[in-house]
């Protein structure tokens, strides 16, 4: 201990300096290190302990600590020496309930908590009315699980048994939640305990949960409710009733098998419920939505999709004022021990990283449990900031109940056997301290569970009556909204985008750049693809449409295009224009996401969801990195529609198209979101021009069936005159799936007998080789914009042109095992007649996507566009 932290106040002598050293130094070491000490594991193994917080080898005896005053020493227990303050210490750091804060950096939060902790004041005692009341939520949640068990044995629920608490310890939460403002608490929560959790917590019937065990799908008799999901992964959203009358929503988030990737949506949601979008500006309030997520303590320290989402809890564009994590802490994986499956002490460690406080508590002190969430919620009011309770429990069954534990824990499972539960642990405390007699306690056990058995005959009851057809819906048909944009508004908007303030310097270089975009307005035209998509987002927001545009570098775009937030050359400081239109109606957000994917993609999933109002985008710095999200695309939102019935406008821009780059920066795996594409699930396009991308945008924005889209963006074609476009395109044009060759077709359609078919950047590289050949010898070339859905009304009227075809050739940049080929070829195939030959030409199969030399990828490259244009 330095000098300089000694308490001035105690006398200076050498022995006086020491032990008052010493004293500080146990203090420390309680705060510290108090957690390895503490009564945390209801099996009752034994804690590891830690030398630091014997008081002896300091030379601190009784009679010592009885000398020294703990005032200097900053504790806030009760005492008035060190003698009588240690002890309390000890029980407050090293009982059932323990702390790790002193890993925070901030020394505000630090003091804070350590008064808070020291204090008690989060560990108030309950009242008896609160007790029986605490009693039976525990009643409630153990005889559901035992009920389940009985009636549907050796079917998978993953019970919360265990960690019953965490039923009570959300009820807690949520109270809390909508006594500091919040209108909404958003849930997220892997398999165990979910079903407790939906009934209990959001209030779904109980008869619901009886119908999927017996196999009765839900919804209206013989209508499509998609696939479906298993009981345990779906999400419900309910209204809770508050102790003081309050009504708040709660929004518990589907989540897939993959245990710990909703965490990232439920903070994208509550990030859209916190925030207001129909004004200029967008409005952040963080005490508006709660988000909630709970995790395994096997899947917290492994699944690096955590590290991802906690990252993003303080960044500008991600920042939700705090999100409560609640470890349900079983102390095993799967069949896989603690000790082999994470490298640290305990689950939690790697919230230390982030400076987030950790409460560790005993699963089986139910008071305390409550206390634990009390002192996160005070902290996440007062800090808005990331606090983490980690629950330690244990798991009274196997993984799931067609599991036999003992084979892999033998030990372990024995003492699960033997152990009460904690509602009969609780019980018997009520019983002792005279609160209820043990025939109440029991009475009150069975009444519940009678309640289930009426429950479960009344729903079999039902099932067995014949139901009424009910008359199918009428199918609504509706158009493509109109996305063209007269040209004065246009020309205004772009005005307006290029206005900056007089004392604002924008760096030489790029204001050339910026300044072409008044001359391209012209008739002559060049609008290029970042010039479009400005003009894009500027009108939706004159027209009320919220935008959100995260991800890679979009503020600037990664190839220097876009420039949607400026740098002043001068001092540093940020502009964005569009932040500025005087006619904007709604709200435009920008942000730079960190270098993550899979975190980022899972929030901007969440916050779609939330917030159908509002135009969400996200761009990968290349199209490549979203394999880095591959659980976000496959299993949130691929097969979120058919799974759980939610979908979206989140929009992906991913760079795509060979270019020499190599294996790394060419694909976009085009080819992986072809075959997730089915029952109308997501859209996919590949544009060739910058009017085509506006029309996209809005198209997009506007449309009221709502449906994620996949964009892949070019790299060279950003700039490429061919591909610019004209004002006239953006104020009359409209998208077109598949755009025509028209010169072929207005000067020689009926004597084509080739035509060749292609999407994206490759369509550049085709016509530049048509060029060399004589116009009559040359094939048509038509491009498909739309991959998905498959725009087979538009090929069929396109192809009609062209009577005297013979053959259709598919051309591609990418490897024939990749790319659009094996999704489109059979669909072709479908739609030609058989006297017409439809044939491929591209890469041959390949392991990786493209050339890793520039040479060989320009042979290759001319090699394609020679062949397909004969």
């Amino acid at each position: 201990i330095p000098m300089a932290a000694i308490p001035t106040s105690v006398t200076a002598t050498e022995t006086d300096l020491a032990q008052v050293a010493a004293a500080m130094a146990i203090v420390k070491a309680h705060r510290t290190h108090g957690h390895l000490a503490a009564r945390l594991d209801p099996l009752g193994s034994e804690p590891l302990g830690d030398p630091a917080l014997d008081p002896e080898p300091l030379g601190l005896t009784q009679e010592v600590m009885g000398r020294i005053p703990s005032g200097p020493l900053r504790v806030a227990v009760a005492g008035a020496t060190l003698a009588e303050a240690l002890p309390r210490l000890r029980a407050t750091y090293c009982g059932t309930i323990a702390y790790e804060v002193e890993h925070i950096a901030s020394h505000e939060e630090r003091v804070w908590l350590r008064q808070q902790i020291e204090s008690g004041g989060h560990r108030r005692p309950l009242d008896r009315d609160a007790r029986v009341a605490l009693l039976d939520r525990l009643i409630q949640v153990e005889s559901f699980e035992r009920f389940l068990h009985k009636s549907y044995l050796g079917q998978k629920r993953f019970s919360i048994e265990g960690v019953d608490l965490l039923v009570p310890m959300l009820d807690a939460v949520i109270d809390m939640a909508a006594d500091q403002g919040a209108r909404e608490v958003v849930l997220g929560m892997a398999h165990r305990g979910r079903l407790n959790v939906l009934v209990h917590t959001l209030g779904r019937p109980y008869v619901t949960v009886f119908g999927e065990f017996e196999g009765k799908k839900p919804g209206k008799e013989g209508e499509d409710t998609g696939t479906g999901d298993v009981k345990y992964h779906h999400g419900a959203e309910g209204a809770f009733v508050t102790r003081s009358g309050r009504s708040i929503t709660v929004a518990l988030a589907h989540n897939p098998s993959h245990l710990e990737f909703v965490g990232a949506v439920v903070d994208g949601r509550a990030r859209a419920r916190q925030t207001q979008r129909k004004a200029a500006e967008a409005y952040h309030d963080p005490s508006a939505a709660l988000p909630v997520t709970i995790h395994g303590d096997a899947a917290f320290a492994g699944q690096g999709v955590v590290q991802e989402t906690l990252n993003l809890g303080a960044l500008r564009g991600y920042r939700t004022g705090g999100t409560i994590h609640l470890i349900t802490n079983n102390q095993i994986g799967f069949t896989t021990d603690a000790a082999d499956s994470r490298s640290t002490r305990h689950a939690s460690d790697l919230a230390k990283g982030f400076d987030i406080p950790i409460i560790h508590v005993n699963a089986d002190d139910a008071e305390a449990c409550l206390a634990a969430v009390r002192l996160s919620m005070m902290y996440r009011e007062r800090f808005r900031a990331d606090v983490l309770i980690d629950l330690i429990g244990y798991r009274r069954h196997g993984h799931n109940e067609g599991d036999e534990p003992a084979y892999t824990q033998p030990l372990m499972s024995e003492r699960i056997k033997a152990h009460p539960s904690a509602r009969e642990l609780y019980a018997a405390a009520l019983v002792a301290d005279g609160a209820l007699t043990a025939e109440e306690a029991q009475g009150r056990y069975d009444a519940a569970y009678q309640h289930l058995v009426e429950q479960q005959q009344g729903f079999k009851t039902s099932i067995s009556q014949p139901k009424p057809a009910e008359a199918a819906p009428t199918k609504i048909v509706r158009e493509d909204p109109a996305t063209a944009v007269d040209r004065d508004s246009l020309v205004g908007l772009n005005d307006q985008l290029l206005a900056y303030p007089e004392d604002f310097t924008v760096h030489p270089k790029l204001k050339r750049q910026l300044e072409r975009r008044r001359t391209t307005m012209g008739p002559e035209g060049g609008i290029d693809w970042g010039h479009a998509e400005s003009l894009a987002f500027a009108s939706l927001l004159s027209e009320g449409v919220p935008i959100r545009f995260t991800g890679q570098d979009v503020e600037r775009g990664t190839f220097s295009h876009r420039h949607l937030v400026l740098h002043d050359a001068g001092n540093g400081t940020t502009l964005c224009t569009m932040q500025r239109l005087p006619g904007a109606l709604a709200s435009f957000e920008v942000h730079n996401s960190p270098l993550s994917e899979l975190a980022a993609l899972g929030f901007e999933y969440g916050y779609a969801t939330a917030a159908s109002d509002a135009l969400v985008l996200w761009e990968a710095q290349f199209g490549d990195f979203i394999n880095g999200a591959q659980v976000i695309v496959d299993q949130f939102i691929a097969a979120g529609l058919s799974k759980w019935g939610v979908t979206s406008r989140l929009t992906l821009l991913l760079p795509h198209g060979y270019e020499g780059q190599g294996p790394e920066h060419s694909s976009a795996r085009l080819e992986r979101f072809l075959q997730l594409a089915a029952e109308g699930n997501i859209r996919i396009a590949n544009c060739t021009t910058a009017g085509q991308y506006f029309h996209l945008i809005r198209r997009q924005a506007r449309r009221i069936r709502q449906r994620p889209l996949i964009v892949f963006t070019p790299k060279s074609l950003l700039r490429l005159p061919a591909a610019c476009s004209t004002l006239d395109d953006l104020a009359s044009g409209r998208f077109l799936p598949v755009i025509d060759d028209d010169v072929a077709a207005r000067t020689r359609g009926g004597a084509v007998s080739r035509a060749v078919l292609c999407s994206g950047k490759v369509y550049y590289d085709l016509i530049a080789e048509a060029a060399k050949r004589p116009e009559h010898e040359r094939p048509a070339v038509i491009r498909m914009e739309q991959l998905y859905s498959f725009p087979e009304t538009e090929l069929r009227e396109i192809l009609a042109g062209y009577p005297a075809i013979r053959e259709l050739i598919w051309c591609q940049e990418e490897p024939r095992n990749m790319g659009a080929w094996t999704f489109a070829g059979p669909r072709l195939r479908a739609i030609l007649p058989n006297d017409i030959a439809l044939g491929y030409i591209g890469r041959p199969d390949r392991a990786s996507p493209a050339e890793g030399y520039h040479h060989a990828h320009t042979v290759e490259q001319e090699r394609i566009a020679r062949e397909a244009i004969g």
